[in-house]
């Protein structure tokens, strides 16, 4: 170990670097590295280590006091990550993108809010050695949100373009909509709508994602608790053609999604993209009725029949079939047992009403939605349950399993098989979801009230999302969860070697397996020290 002066000149200054610099042996061969930048301390204590080391009383760090650090691993990792999809490119080196970046990493990294990332986060975190940030507080992150949501178009834009730069741009995306609920019922954007999250009496905003085909978050938008799904769509349409610059698409949703109106407007003459979306169960009788199809031809494999320029592509899933029977199954039995007690309350109880007893029922067969097929009768002061038999529970559930894809896309664009694993992409956007509101980033419940806040809030949840998904794609060889990858990260620290004063922020030479396993997934190496 020694120090080395590093002198720089140009034709108006002159620069000079202190370095802490050690010899290391690879594949027989004396190298160099550099173990910290000493150009911050005092001359005077430079010279005292100098003389340490001269007089060998200093070989290695180890010969300093040292203390456990903060953690780093997960900041640097996301950091990187963040350059390589081009997050950091897009939100800029001024103090607004680095705070905004700093509240992306703190969603993936940590759940906590705006207060405990500005007063807490940095007290665990090695917040200043990774971002080089000044000080801020809540207030400043709060006027961030404002700042992300006015720029949230052109930082998407530039996301974009970066991504896809030297390559032809994707042609397929998919799209989905969720709810999120709200504490409190004074936010500017929140309504009465839909509720995905079974919370009833909760306001909601309505957020649309739309990913390319690799479920990749391209953009999202916010919009009023009470807006219908297919209202959602043209916005996306607008977007990928007037901002994004696409020219050829094919837009995949849902059969809640796309429907007759937003076919006539992917397909019309402003736009003449193609869809890919699937039918609801009584158009599927529909195609029936009109000889279109035949029950016959719904099988495990995938079938496709085409009608008037419209491919429709057919399979029963036989998963989905033992499912649903065991589920039908599961419910007629809970019936049974509910009657069963209704009739012995009816018989140790004569006064009371058998009458009674069977609207209790009744209101129990439609909550299981069950009615096709079940009814219940009054038999001599007792409920008797009605089941439909055989032939007629064969007609009910003839089709169990069974599910249509919808397209107009040309054959020569696309076979059976690839329409179909298109179509079932739009999972990886209700796995974004499922990321993005519970299971890693936990949007959910929203606190903010202003508009803009609520949209950036939002926005940095897809940040964060499209961080992660790099992460998991990446390391998804080594069967490993996403929590448990970020975990392991967030368990690197750096130590804190002290000489004097000063400190020296070093990374550890050695890692667990899982930590070296995931930097070699990412291909990321880690630096010596801070």
């Amino acid at each position: 170990m020694y120090i080395q002066n590093v002198f720089k000149h140009t034709p108006k200054k002159s620069y000079k670097s202190v370095l802490l610099v050690e010899n290391f042996r690879e594949k027989g061969k004396v190298k160099h590295r550099v173990i910290s930048n000493l150009s911050k301390w005092p001359e005077h204590v430079v010279i005292q280590l100098e003389s340490l080391i001269k007089g060998k009383s200093v070989v290695n760090l180890e010969d300093f006091e040292y203390t456990q650090g903060k953690s780093c691993g997960g900041l640097i990792i996301a950091n990187e990550i963040a350059k390589r999809v081009g997050i950091t490119q897009a939100l800029g080196n001024q103090r607004q993108g680095k705070l905004g970046l700093i509240q992306v990493i703190g969603r993936l990294l940590t759940q906590g809010s705006r207060l405990y990332i500005a007063k807490e986060w940095g007290k665990d975190y090695a917040i200043d050695e990774v971002f080089g940030t000044e000080s801020f507080d809540e207030d400043d992150l709060y006027e961030n949100l404002d700042w992300l949501s006015e720029n949230q178009a052109a930082i998407e834009t530039k996301i974009f373009q970066y991504r896809h730069k030297n390559t032809v741009l994707p042609e397929i995306y998919l799209y989905d909509v969720t709810s999120t609920y709200f504490e409190g019922t004074e936010n500017e954007l929140a309504d009465y709508g839909y509720n995905r999250d079974g919370k009833k009496g909760k306001k909601q905003i309505v957020a649309g994602l739309l990913c390319d085909k690799k479920g990749y978050p391209v953009s999202i938008e916010v919009f009023e608790g009470n807006t219908n799904d297919t209202k959602t769509v043209s916005n996306q349409l607008l977007k990928l053609k007037q901002r994004f610059g696409v020219e050829r698409v094919v837009f995949v949703g849902d059969k809640g999604m796309i429907k007759k109106l937003q076919i006539d407007q992917i397909t019309s003459d402003e736009f003449k993209w193609n869809y890919i979306t699937s039918i609801t169960k009584a158009q599927i009788e529909s195609l029936l009725e009109q000889d279109i199809i035949q029950l016959g031809i719904f099988d495990e494999d995938i079938t496709e029949v085409a009608n008037e320029g419209t491919r429709y592509i057919l399979r029963r899933n036989p998963v989905r079939v033992s499912e649903m029977e065991n589920s039908r199954n599961s419910k007629i039995e809970k019936i049974k047992r509910k009657t069963e007690e209704k009739n012995q309350y009816l018989e140790q109880h004569p006064r009371a009403k058998a009458i009674t007893a069977q609207k209790q029922i009744l209101v129990f067969i439609k909550k299981l939605k069950v009615q096709k097929f079940m009814d219940c009768k009054i038999e001599e002061n007792k409920i008797k349950l009605e089941i439909a038999d055989e032939l007629e529970m064969k007609e009910i559930n003839r089709l169990d399993g069974c599910y249509v894809i919808k397209t107009d896309l040309p054959k020569e664009c696309g076979n059976s098989q690839e329409i179909h694993s298109s179509y079932k992409n739009l999972a990886l956007v209700e796995s974004a979801f499922r990321a993005i509101k519970t299971t890693m980033e936990e949007i959910q419940p929203v606190y903010v009230r202003k508009e803009s806040r609520t949209r950036g809030h939002v926005f940095v949840c897809m940040l964060a999302y499209l961080i992660l998904k790099y992460i998991d794609d990446f390391t998804s060889s080594l069967d490993l969860t996403k929590r448990f990858v970020i975990d392991t990260l967030n368990q690197i620290s750096y130590i804190n070697y002290s000489f004097g004063n000063q400190k020296i922020k070093a990374l550890p030479n050695k890692l667990h397996d899982h930590q070296e396993q995931i930097l070699q997934a990412l291909t990321v190496k880690l630096p010596k020290y801070l």
